[in-house]
């Protein structure tokens, strides 16, 4: 039991420790530079514990890797990839991915007060979502290798055969065709079929469906799923309208 004790912290540390100041923290009152930083590491550090919480608590292999020795074994864990895949299926690694890679970029974008909030051809808005893919990468080494990763929670990489670019690569490239799909996806899909319905209820489940990178993002941040910071769909609902 004492060997599990470190992986229980982290995984305890990532999910409740954050959350509990996080409304105060990321409140608006916040100068932008401090939004920018403080609010999209607190919120990138609550996906990356969520993700954790669930691979523990899905996959069999993750709990089996939690009974080793956790420093040795994240030491020996941690490798450069020698190869293009890992192992992980086509579902996880071209569609999984990328959505954890926009999440996290979204999250960036959240906490950008330069960033525009919709699609729009200007260069404003190519040069946000190329500093949220950015982001989205730093994310993902982190989420592999770092202090917080499947490295150290289950000790992926302990076989060499579970090591591979593609996850370096395709979260942030795929995450960044997903935040603009989305983007595009809200501007010509969402907000028009918004404009025709009443039921608050099912504009708030499209945006989540049609969305969910951004939904997960916007959770992150301790926001409501289907938040949007141009349109509230009722201030009962959102408690963030303004």
């Amino acid at each position: 039991m004492t060997r599990l004790l470190p992986h229980i912290a982290s995984i305890a540390l990532l999910v409740v420790g954050t959350v509990v100041p996080g409304y105060a923290q990321d409140s608006v009152s916040a100068s932008p530079s401090e939004a920018n930083i403080m609010g999209t590491v607190r919120a990138s550090i609550r996906l990356t514990g969520v993700q954790h919480a669930l691979r523990v608590a899905l996959e069999q292999k993750t709990r089996t890797e939690l009974t080793g020795h956790f420093f040795g074994d994240y030491r020996r864990a941690i490798r450069a990839p020698r190869q293009w895949g890992d192992g992980d299926s086509t579902l996880t690694n071209y569609v999984g991915h990328p959505v954890q890679g926009a999440a996290s970029g979204f999250i960036w974008l959240t906490h950008d007060p330069a960033a525009p909030l919709g699609l729009s051809p200007t260069r404003d808005y190519w040069a946000s979502r190329l500093r949220a893919t950015a982001w989205a990468a730093g994310y993902s080494v982190q989420f592999e290798v770092g202090p917080f990763s499947e490295a150290s929670i289950g000790n992926v990489g302990l076989r060499p055969d579970t090591v591979g670019w593609v996850d370096h690569v395709i979260t942030p490239a795929g995450g960044f065709v997903v935040m603009v799909g989305e983007d595009a996806l809200d501007r010509f899909v969402i907000s028009p079929l918004e404009r025709r319905l009443s039921s608050t209820a099912l504009k708030a489940a499209i945006r989540i469906l049609l969305n969910p990178s951004r939904a997960s993002a916007n959770i992150a941040a301790l926001r409501s799923p289907w938040h949007r910071e141009d349109r509230p769909i009722r201030r009962r609902l959102d408690p963030f309208a303004p």
